[in-house]
């Protein structure tokens, strides 16, 4: 079977976290690569859950909407510093 190259972009600190747990367990960032196209292609699916991260949930984006609009129609609440010194 050909070979051709994938070249995908990714944050660096990410790439160096991937490669480090792929040599953990034995195999390169690119066997492992590989290996989540082909169960992906075999399942016609993502081989794995995917969830959003849970501060964006609906009651999270509703409360932050209704504090912005509180903002923008000057209904905010002052609150008072208070500073604690370290003990």
């Amino acid at each position: 079977m050909a070979q051709t190259n994938v070249n995908i972009r990714m944050d660096e600190d990410l790439k160096k976290k991937f490669d480090e747990f792929c040599s953990n367990i034995g195999m390169t960032m690119t066997t492992a690569i590989c290996v989540f196209a082909k169960k992906a292609v075999q399942e016609q699916r993502i081989p794995f859950e995917i969830t959003a991260d849970p501060f964006y949930n609906s009651t999270n984006i509703k409360r932050l909407e209704n504090a912005i609009k509180d903002a923008e129609e000057g209904k905010l609440t002052k609150h008072e510093i208070i500073e604690v010194e370290d003990e």
